[in-house]
């Protein structure tokens, strides 16, 4: 026996590894410490495509495709096509029937050129009177069969899809099957409205039908989906003609169902579609720039695709409040763009899916947001982009597996408690183990009690403040995505290196209020007027006082002078220029942090003459430092002057 491999080709590869949604997270990431919020950065995600996920395109790739695709069927051509060859084939008759009618001298060829010569310029109504017409030319007879042969190949074509090769043979018995069909199609349907359809009705009908649905739908959800969509194309062909094509074409329709004894069943199918699908755009115009006439079959095939074209591009936008890859039409994308890209979007929806059972984001009264675990991982990237800055040979502060977080070991131990973090004794919580009786048969069972940790000696905690403006000028200067970033590393880093320490980041514009961790990644800027760091002031004076034993430190972030305070009824003041109120209150507040021992640093995001002036009077009044640092280093200044302060301590 011999084997032959190849790529796998039926959709994606089963033997693929699993995504690693972490990356997806992390490339979130710095969208989010760019300056956007979680729902536009994976809006953003989803456009690009995966990151390290080969030959898979993101929403902006399949809707470049859709376009591609909708453009190429508005150049295919024109859609009065059948009219044209109607025309041309009423005429070659006509002029079939002059040739043999003008050689006979007789009164009767006369009339009948006559009659000929008397008959509507409209196409429709001509081959209407020519029904009873005797031809004396046998050649012009075949002409005008065929004529009447297209008009009903191409009329049932436009309604059923894959009907013209079954009615290429003019076969009395077709067109009698063809009957029988839709009287069947439309008692189902009038069964199905009465509650009393079955899925073994559907199979029946099929077994007896099927070849004449191209499409082979599997019930009759799918096939009325069919048949109203291509109904509703036909609509929209009649709309985008002329008034005088749409007339012409509508009697032509008419005439031929009459003809072929369908009009009253096409009456009552298409009644039926409308009324189960009245969402579709039945009389909406489309325009086709195209230079070659097309049929009406055909034609109604371009607009069906394009009405598919249009809503799969405004899902695809993803512009909408409340916008999901779930909204995405499958059915849609795998007959507009094949099956490719059912498995491209396939694999965006997972990584949507996975963000969100894996615990990374959450849907909050219709909203997106990161969850504190996703926003863990965000402080340590902007604090390993922060770390990347600094010179490595000055600072102690780089990443060690096989370090402790606690101090320097006393050589004593005692029992572990809950809540503790001190490295456990290994060598002592065996010997408990063994002395209570938990040894035995070569092993060791260890209990609660057995533990022990490390002393180790105490380590100052203390009371960080970061004061963070928000206000409109911020992100007009482009220094907020800076200052969100700088916000997130000092949590993580508090966080991770110190976590005896109490952080609390207080942004502040109109008004000020504390940020929750899980809030930072989302948190934008106010669109208000106002920079009251009297009131964040105020805030972080009453976090350092609940942690009197703590070391207190208070970091300012701003590009702005303080242009608000709050009133005693605690509404918020706003005046620009500043008055002397605001100031003078401000100011009160530095004093009081001055007397709490509070070293206050500020970093200035802008260089503005009477901002110098306010914040070199803060440093005169408490003994801080004034930092003017630009955007892209306020992190590295902020996570720097934090350590500093630390291991002074």
């Amino acid at each position: 026996m011999s084997y032959r491999y190849g790529e796998y080709r039926d959709g994606p590869d089963p033997l693929a590894p699993p995504y690693d949604v972490r990356s997806a997270l992390d490339q979130m990431g710095d969208s989010v410490l760019s300056g956007s919020n979680p729902a536009h950065a994976l809006r953003d995600l989803l456009r690009q495509g995966l990151p390290g996920a080969r030959d898979r395109r993101g929403l902006d790739d399949l809707l470049r495709e859709v376009r591609r695709r909708r453009r190429e069927l508005r150049e295919r051509g024109r859609l009065d096509g059948t009219l044209e060859r109607a025309r041309a084939l009423l005429d070659r008759a006509l002029e079939q029937e002059r040739a043999a009618l003008f050689p006979d001298p007789s009164d009767e060829a006369r009339l009948l050129e006559a009659e000929l010569d008397g008959l509507p310029e409209d196409t429709a109504s001509a081959i209407r009177e020519l029904t009873d017409y005797r031809w004396r030319s046998q050649e012009a007879r075949r002409t005008f069969e065929e004529l009447r042969d297209l008009l009903r190949r191409e009329v049932l074509d436009s309604q059923f899809r894959g009907m013209r090769q079954a009615l290429a043979d003019p076969d009395p018995e077709v067109m009698e099957r063809v009957r029988r069909m839709m009287s069947d199609l439309n008692d189902m349907l009038d069964r199905d409205s009465r509650g009393e359809h079955t899925q073994a009705d559907f199979d029946d009908f099929m077994s007896k039908y099927g070849d004449m649905f191209p499409e082979t739908p599997r019930n009759l959800e799918e096939l009325v989906d069919i048949l109203a969509r291509r109904a509703a194309a036909t609509q929209r062909l009649l709309a985008s003609l002329t008034p005088d094509q749409r007339e012409e074409l509508a009697d032509l329709m008419s005439q031929t169902l009459e003809q072929a004894g369908l009009d009253q069943e096409m009456r009552r199918l298409g009644e039926a579609l409308h009324n189960r699908r009245p969402d579709l755009a039945w009389n909406t115009p489309e325009r086709l720039t195209g230079e070659d006439p097309m049929g009406m079959g055909d034609a109604v095939t371009a607009l069906d695709e394009l009405a598919d074209l249009t809503q799969l591009e405004a899902a695809l936008r993803q512009d909408y409040p409340g916008a999901r890859l779930d909204d995405i039409d499958e059915a849609a994308i795998r007959r507009a763009l094949g099956r490719s890209a059912v498995d491209d979007l396939e694999a965006l929806r997972q990584v949507e899916r996975e963000l969100e059972q894996q615990g990374y984001l959450r849907r909050q009264r219709g909203k997106l947001e990161l969850t504190p675990k996703a926003v863990r991982r965000l402080g340590e990237t902007a604090l390993r982009r922060v770390f990347a800055s600094l010179d490595a040979g000055h600072h102690g502060d780089h990443d060690q597996t096989d370090a402790g977080s606690a101090g320097e070991l006393t050589g004593s131990s005692r029992p572990w408690r809950f809540g503790d973090e001190q490295p456990i004794d290994v060598v002592r919580t065996v010997v408990n183990a063994v002395r209570r009786g938990g040894g035995g048969a070569g092993a060791v069972t260890l209990s609660v009690d057995d533990f022990e940790v490390a002393e180790t000696e105490r380590r100052t905690a203390a009371a960080v403040c970061l004061l963070v403006d928000l206000s409109y000028s911020m992100a007009l200067r482009g220094t907020w995505a800076a200052a969100k970033q700088t916000a997130l590393a000092l949590q993580a880093l508090v966080g991770s290196k110190f976590p005896q320490d109490s952080v609390q980041i207080i942004g502040f514009s109109n008004y000020a209020r504390v940020l929750a961790p899980d809030e930072l990644a989302g948190l934008e800027w106010d669109m208000v007027q106002g920079t009251n760091l009297h009131h964040a002031l105020l805030i972080a004076g009453r976090h350092l006082d609940r942690h009197p034993d703590f070391e207190p430190v208070v970091l300012v972030v701003t590009d702005g002078e303080p242009t608000a305070h709050l009133r005693r009824n605690g509404s918020a003041a706003f005046e620009w220029p500043p008055t002397s109120e605001t100031l003078e209150l401000t100011l009160a507040e530095v004093d009081k942090m001055t007397r709490r021992r509070a070293t206050l640093n500020v970093f200035m995001l802008a260089d503005d003459e009477r901002l110098r002036d306010f914040v070199n009077e803060v440093a005169r009044r408490n003994g801080g430092r004034v930092f003017s640092s630009s955007a892209d280093r306020l992190g590295e200044y902020v996570v720097s002057d934090f350590l500093r302060t630390r291991r002074a301590r």
